[in-house]
């Protein structure tokens, strides 16, 4: 999504005293060190040199040998901050407390509402409607706390790093755990967000104010409930496009994911194809695991934007250099051949036996000379047609040899590190010897060092892989006059009053009404029986039907099976160098509605060759997902046939999710199939699902 200037959206709340109060106060906190209100007390007592901290407690007995409050109203002045950990059954009038005392944010600890159930979500959505009421804002309930490295806000249960990294996470555990990893590699963070069950303040909420943060220069997300999915889009999108990237770890790829979700935080979940096909909107780089979310945002972090995709490998030995062109390949590199003056360049200073293709294969010259990864990288980094290095194998282990080969290879280490930091382009290390002194030195210069060589290779298949923002994105149009009726004629007919095309066709009762259609449209015909949302699984479709006794046997005998209300009598279309493909639009309770888009008729659920996208689609965009099927191809012409008209399916295909997205009180729209030929493109079958 392109924005100018005068466009980029702002906060729309104000989250100054949430990430900036001018003071604070903790509101349950206790000397029990099994409770959270003494965790975050411990914590907040850190930035009293910043602002003051007021420790409050119903008994107002002194927590950690500071004085305690017995309510906000009694504090000498007033916090615009409150953290609250206290009983859930106490959480509504230590609100009120706080808002009357003039709080204008409240970091919610306390669990115990919508991941309980019914009368849980009621208890916190009135909760969050008081807190609008009173011009504040709600972070939380049920979440760790939050952090901002800058002004010195230390809130939550743990300490963290200090860096650039924006967190907002939905799990405390999780944000623990990738603490844990970036700081090994010498990352931290700017901003972190514990989000909780977002009864106010939402994960788009947090993004937009993580985007105007000058500190914040990366933002990671863990969360498993986008609320409005769209709103997450749209603000993702101006992250991205401002050049602030988002990385999402997200659960949903299976069904344990999703109950687990569900009783976590009572997140209601979208599937994964669909928030896949969120994240390629804003340009979202979707990630499965903290470790991969950690690489990602380190490589971010030293080399941007930079380019990836055709990559370099060195290694030192035949057998890692194969593994290591394997495993860039399956991550979406490209391990291209050498030109002739690169590869002349690198036989002058190896031995005979090295491998100067690609891979670069040292063949043990590391144990007699270690400088010559430095000099073939340096070689490497400036051939014009490498994006990026991929290193694997021993280099970290040689100084176990000698103490002499020890230093030679720290200083190769720091070498290396100067040459990648003066010529910009991606690296990734996979060492035997991560610990060592040169791969410690190699980090710390800042050349990302990985244990496994899968990940070092997927860091920068990841970086290869990444895609702007869709500045084709659009909005959802207003709603049209509501559908009230789902069978197939009605379907039929709304779809074609949006400009596709069907076979010509007559809606009939009875035996004699469709033999005399059938003669009308001439020609042969299918018969469609109506009132039922399968028909071909239900024998409720004949093709292919010439003559008055085919149409009334083929007629006859669905009513004798079926017993259906009515039947379409439709022309049967040409399916000459014709492709069938599937276009359907389901509602998404979160994204709304979402395109799928495959190779279609009866085989649709067996080949599954399908792709995604947030509806409405332009021509364009419908082009760009038929462009990522597998079976592309087909549409283009192959072994002789003709290429379909490309232009009048996709301006089919957009036109059919107009429909979908204009109508909220469809739940799924299909045509099924869409036949595609060089002629033109026709719907041969469609259906509506209200809900």
């Amino acid at each position: 999504m392109s924005l100018s200037a005068t466009e980029r959206r702002v906060p729309e709340r104000d989250l100054g005293p949430l990430f900036a109060p001018n003071a604070v106060a903790i509101v349950g906190a206790s000397n029990d060190q099994t409770k959270w209100g003494n965790w975050i007390s411990v914590q907040a007592l850190r930035m009293r040199g910043r602002r003051p901290v007021y420790l409050v407690n119903r008994r107002g007995e002194p927590v950690l040998g500071e004085r305690a409050y017995r309510s906000m109203a009694e504090l000498p002045q007033c916090a615009d901050l409150a953290v609250i950990a206290v009983p859930a059954a106490g959480f509504e009038s230590a609100v009120e407390d706080a808002l009357a005392a003039g709080a204008r944010a409240i970091v919610g600890i306390t669990a115990g509402f919508a991941e309980l159930g019914t009368e849980g979500e009621a208890r916190q959505s009135a909760l969050a409607r008081r807190v609008r009421e009173a011009g504040a804002v709600l972070l939380g309930p049920n979440c760790l706390g939050v952090l901002d490295s800058g002004s010195e806000l230390y809130l939550s249960s743990n300490p963290l790093p200090p860096g650039s990294v924006g967190l907002i996470s939905q799990s405390g555990n999780m944000a623990l755990e990738l603490s844990r990893i970036l700081s090994e590699r010498g990352l931290g963070f700017s901003r972190f967000a514990s989000l909780g069950n977002q009864a106010d303040l939402t994960v788009a909420d947090l993004i937009r104010a993580y985007t105007v943060h000058p500190e914040t220069k990366l933002i990671a997300v863990y969360s498993e409930d986008f609320g409005d999915g769209r709103d997450f889009v749209a603000a993702a999108a101006e992250a991205t496009t401002m050049g602030k990237p988002v990385v999402l770890l997200t659960v949903g790829a299976s069904e344990a994911s999703v109950r687990g979700a569900k009783s976590h935080t009572g997140a209601l979940v979208s599937d994964s194809s669909v928030i896949d096909a969120a994240c390629r909107a804003a340009g979202i780089d979707r990630v499965a695991s903290p470790r991969q979310m950690a690489g990602l945002l380190e490589a971010l972090h030293l080399f941007g934007a930079a380019p990836a995709r055709r990559v370099a490998v060195l290694a030192d030995g035949g057998g890692h250099a194969s593994v290591a062109c394997d495993l860039a390949e399956r991550y979406g590199l490209s391990v291209p051949e050498f030109d002739a003056g690169l590869s002349q360049r690198l036989r002058d200073h190896l031995t005979p036996s090295a491998g100067v293709g690609n891979p670069v294969d040292l063949a043990g010259m590391g144990e007699k000379d270690v400088t010559s990864f430095a000099r073939v990288l340096g070689d490497l980094l400036d051939a014009p047609d490498t994006d990026s290095v991929l290193i694997t194998g021993y280099f970290g282990g040689y100084g176990e040899y000698s103490a002499a080969l020890a230093t030679a290879e720290v200083e190769t280490a720091a070498e290396m590190g100067e040459l990648v930091r003066d010529r910009c382009k991606p690296v990734a290390v996979h060492t035997m010897y991560p610990y060592s002194d040169a791969a410690e030195e190699l980090q710390r210069r800042g050349v990302p060092v990985f244990r496994a060589i899968e990940e070092a290779a997927r860091s920068l298949g990841m970086l290869a892989g990444r895609t702007a923002a869709d500045p084709a994105l659009r909005p959802l149009p207003d709603p049209a006059p509501p559908v009230t009726d789902d069978g197939y004629w009605s379907a039929r007919e709304l779809i074609r009053a949006a400009g596709v095309d069907f076979p010509a066709a007559r809606l009939v009762t009875s035996v004699d009404e469709a033999v005399a259609a059938a003669r009308e449209i001439g020609g042969g015909v299918v018969v469609k029986a109506l009132g039922l949302l399968h028909k071909s699984d239900s024998g409720g479709v004949a093709l292919g039907l010439e003559g008055d006794t085919a149409v009334r046997t083929a007629v006859a005998d669905m009513a004798e099976r079926l017993s259906p209300p009515g039947y379409c009598v439709e022309a049967m279309a040409d399916l000459r160098d014709g492709v069938e493909l599937i276009v359907g639009v389901r509602r998404d309770p979160r994204f709304g509605p979402v395109t799928m888009l495959g190779l279609g008729g009866v085989t649709t659920e067996v080949l599954r060759d399908v792709d995604f996208a947030l509806a409405p689609l332009t021509p364009g965009q419908a082009r760009e997902l038929l462009d990522r099927l597998r079976s592309a191809a087909l549409l283009h012409g192959v072994r002789g046939r003709p290429a379909v008209d490309l232009d009048a399916l996709v301006h089919t295909i957009a036109a059919i999710t107009d429909v979908a997205a204009a109508h909220p009180e469809i739940a799924e729209l299909e045509v099924n199939p869409l036949l595609a030929t060089p002629r033109g493109c026709q719907g041969l079958d469609a259906r509506i699902v209200l809900g």
